[in-house]
């Protein structure tokens, strides 16, 4: 399967915010702040200085991903969603892998995550990928949220050679 990555096009918003409206309803539920973000996402993400990002199988639209913009050189890896017909063929690990990669290109210095301990197939992804475990501040931007994570891209990192 050649899955495509490409950058955020208005005409992709809809299926954004749907996409992840799906994977919210499965495991959670859609905060005040999902809403507000997904429902305004050019505004609320690319507008700001963030970044979304498709996969794209043919002419469909099976993935997606946000790196929000917190400060200078620190973004928020957020949105990350596979339609669920798609799920189980690692569309999620090259969504990651080219978040990481972008993110290097760009020069950031990190790069966070908040995540729920009961998705375990996506915290143990993350700390392959590089994550590592940080303590969470007192108001996090989602309820939902029981662990945040850190990758820091502005020191070499080692290879996952032999993972």
């Amino acid at each position: 399967m050649n899955v495509e990555i490409i950058p955020f096009k208005t005409e992709y918003a809809t299926t954004f915010k749907d996409l992840n409206v799906a994977w919210l309803k499965k495991y959670f539920v859609v905060e005040p702040h999902d809403e507000e973000v997904l429902s305004n996402c050019k505004e609320n993400i690319i507008d700001k200085g963030g970044y979304i990002y498709f996969a794209k199988v043919k002419d469909t639209i099976i993935g997606c991903f946000a790196l929000i913009k917190i400060e200078d050189g620190v973004f928020e890896l957020s949105k990350m969603a596979v339609s669920p017909i798609f799920q189980g063929k690692k569309i999620g690990q090259k969504l990651l892998q080219f978040s990481i990669d972008f993110a290097k290109r760009k020069g950031f210095k990190k790069v966070l995550l908040y995540s729920n301990r009961k998705l375990e197939n996506a915290i143990y992804l993350y700390r392959k990928y590089g994550f590592k475990e940080v303590e969470m501040e007192q108001n996090t931007p989602y309820v939902r949220a029981d662990i945040k994570m850190v990758i820091d891209l502005s020191s070499p990192s080692p290879s996952k050679g032999g993972e």
